[in-house]
């Protein structure tokens, strides 16, 4: 019987738990984020976080020894590397210089972790990769199998914070992965439901400070997309409408108030986004000549503003999706645009083909 194991995604302005059981989602739970608490993906304080955390559990009853962390964005690396087939040691040598041209300082103060991507028919275990060195019968460069690896880097601190302030929250740190990470797992957990509808993605986090278009074929992860638009601009210009505090503002945009989403300077800052967000699409189609993109699922608070989603569709050649088509049951998930990155990483549980290791091999 598969581990109770809990999914948490840390925002700028919400803190999101999903408590899971293999597919099965057992509840969640939504806290404000302390200003200030999270700044460029770093948690600025343990302590804080770690009660935030604990009270969150304790006020909705989650009961979980198990811990499952989406990382931030803006503390991570993500990279599609293809290298000639090696051994697990050969292979943690050689990662840290795929990231040689995004990471600063020494390679200690760094963790880096892969997946294998191969197909379900080709899939094979990393552990038994044997080293070029044993193959034969590949004098033609182009002949030496390779392997496709999702690879991900981050520092070593952010996950030593991690670590402490779940365990002060009475957590285990089981597994820690960027958002795509989570995504990847959903579209593998749904792939009859899914593909059926489309073999290439788009999925469409509409968050707080930021949207991130993640493109995917397939399980496969293409490029990640951020445009640097997000709720917080909604927020700003309501601020003002009404003049109140940003905070009472993104109250009123969540719940509608006094009908303010359909407010005519909302709806030209929806058009705006919609601008983005096709310049976005058009290039990546430019960019992929043989993309045959065509569906975008929506996921983040964004998700809930339907005169946002409604211009969306009228301004991009694109048919969107509820998140709740993601997440294995998400019908029955209140809210379920809210934890679709909480869920998903505690699936990496059963799905993962890498492991975190340290530089230059160590465990």
């Amino acid at each position: 019987m598969a581990k109770k194991i809990l999914g948490i995604d840390i925002g700028y302005d919400q803190l999101k738990l999903a408590l899971c059981q293999g597919r099965r989602v057992l509840k969640t739970a939504v806290a404000s984020m302390p200003e200030n608490l999270l700044r460029e993906g770093q948690v600025t304080s343990p302590e804080a976080m770690s009660e935030l955390i604990r009270r969150t559990m304790k006020e909705n009853k989650i009961h979980a020894n198990l811990a499952a962390l989406v990382l931030p964005n803006e503390a991570v690396y993500v990279k599609n590397v293809e290298m000639p087939e090696m051994t697990i040691d050969q292979l943690v040598y050689n990662l840290p210089f795929e990231f040689n041209d995004y990471i600063t300082g020494e390679v200690r103060e760094y963790v880096f972790d892969y997946a294998v991507l191969a197909s379900e028919e080709k899939k094979e275990d990393v552990d038994s990769m044997s080293s070029l060195e044993d193959k034969e019968g590949f004098e033609d460069k182009e002949e030496i199998p390779t392997m496709e690896l999702l690879a991900v880097s981050t520092k070593r601190e952010l996950l030593e914070n991690a670590q402490f302030y779940l365990r002060k929250a009475g957590l285990k740190l089981k597994i820690a992965a960027p958002a795509v990470c989570s995504f990847i797992s959903l579209i593998r957990a749904r792939r009859d439901t899914l593909y059926q509808k489309a073999e290439e993605f788009c999925v469409l986090d509409m968050g707080y400070s930021s949207f991130r278009m993640y493109m995917f074929r397939g399980d496969r992860h293409v490029v990640t997309r951020i445009l640097d638009i997000g709720l917080a601009n909604l927020n700003n210009v309501l601020a003002d409408i009404f003049g109140v505090d940003v905070h009472l503002a993104h109250t009123y945009l969540m719940s509608n108030y006094e009908n303010c989403q359909y407010h005519e300077e909302c709806m030209t800052s929806y058009e705006n986004i919609a601008v983005e967000l096709m310049r976005a699409l058009n290039f990546y189609r430019f960019s992929n000549p043989d993309s045959t993109l065509s569906d975008m699922w929506l996921c983040g608070g964004g998700a809930v503003i339907k005169p946002l989603r409604d211009t969306i569709v009228d301004m991009l050649d694109i048919e969107l999706h509820r998140a709740e088509e993601l997440v294995p049951e998400g019908n029955n998930v209140e809210e379920c645009y809210s934890f679709v990155q909480a869920i998903g990483i505690t699936l990496q549980e059963s799905g993962k083909s890498g492991n975190t290791r340290r530089p230059g091999g160590r465990k």
